[in-house]
């Protein structure tokens, strides 16, 4: 925390020609005890900084020393060597960004930067998945610069049946889900979503975007991600839930799961979302220790059916140990 908090220090002398150890007390929720520390700190490491003394004095930089650091925080800094650590999967002029980023930082702060950028790894790989690294898709550059420069795009698509077909796009945004690159885009039929690994071609246009005032990618996209959560997961069954089975099925069901209220009985109402009568028979009947569906009929004849296919093959006492040769 204290590296944060130096780089913060310094940034905050960037921005104001002067502080007090009571302005940086305040500015970052710390005693004026280890504030005042913490300048002093800045130049025992050799930052150009010295105090002036006396009424109205305080702590300031020699000579308005600078770095290209003024507008991010040090939190802000940190996240960024963080997320950009050469473990990660950054592109590499993301990379080279942060070779920047931590040259510009005063050396004394260097060294912990650098640290800081290598001490995590993030493995998005669940275990016993694929350990085949997936690649960006062959058009994301060309489709990244559409939506910066705001320009139409003469796409060919390819969709989940095989089928090419072309159109012209407005580019709105690029979203990563998982390891899969979306583009949103207006159409002639309203908004629309394409996977990327899909494009055939992608040709910018010199024609402007028209994009929607209120636009807002993050938001969009949360209601594009609701929307194919309800295609995916049209059946929901109500059903009553054991207090002591509730993270069991939060574990097992995921935000397929909602959670409502208890019941007279003590148990906890909950709604589970799932894309077929079938699918969700068979996921509930493992779970049949905690819950009891109440609708619909269908599943619940599903999971007896199940039931009984259980105790068919599981309830008797086997016979004969096996295959025998005369």
């Amino acid at each position: 925390m204290r590296f944060d908090r130096l780089v913060a220090v310094l940034l905050l002398l960037q921005r104001r020609e002067q502080v007090t150890a009571a302005e940086v007390s305040r500015e970052l929720d710390v005693s004026e005890r280890t504030a005042r520390r913490d300048l002093e700190a800045l130049a025992m490491a050799g930052v150009p900084v010295y105090s002036v003394r006396g009424r109205g004095g305080g702590w300031r930089l020699v000579g308005g020393a600078r770095t290209d650091l003024s507008g991010l925080t040090a939190s802000e800094a940190r996240a960024l060597f963080l997320a950009v650590g050469p473990a990660s999967g950054a592109t590499p002029a993301m990379k080279a960004a942060l070779r920047k980023l931590v040259h510009a930082l005063p050396k004394p702060f260097q060294v912990e930067a650098e640290a800081a950028a290598s001490s995590l790894v993030v493995d998005p790989q669940r275990w016993g998945a694929s350990r085949i690294e997936p690649r960006p898709p062959r058009f994301l550059d060309e489709l990244q610069g559409a939506v910066i420069r705001g320009v139409q795009v003469s796409l060919g698509y390819v969709d989940g049946k095989g089928v090419e077909t072309r159109r012209t796009v407005h580019p709105l945004g690029i979203v990563a889900k998982g390891p899969v690159w979306y583009l949103v885009s207006n159409t002639e039929t309203g908004r629309r979503v394409f996977r990327i690994d899909r494009v055939s071609s992608a040709d910018p246009t010199e024609n402007p975007v028209q994009r929607p005032g209120d636009f807002d990618l993050a938001e969009s996209w949360n209601e594009i991600a609701e929307e194919v959560d309800r295609k995916r997961t049209p059946l929901e069954v109500s059903a009553v839930c054991t207090p002591e089975g509730i993270d069991v099925l939060r574990m097992a069901l995921g935000d397929r799961l909602d959670v409502g209220g208890p019941t007279t009985d003590g148990r906890v109402a909950v709604v589970i979302r799932g894309p077929n009568e079938y699918i969700l028979a068979g996921e509930l009947s493992g779970l049949v220790e905690w819950v009891e569906v109440t609708a619909p009929p269908g599943v619940r004849d599903r999971m007896a059916s199940i039931g009984n296919a259980l105790v068919e093959r599981y309830g008797r006492p086997r016979t004969g140990g096996g295959l025998h040769s005369s």
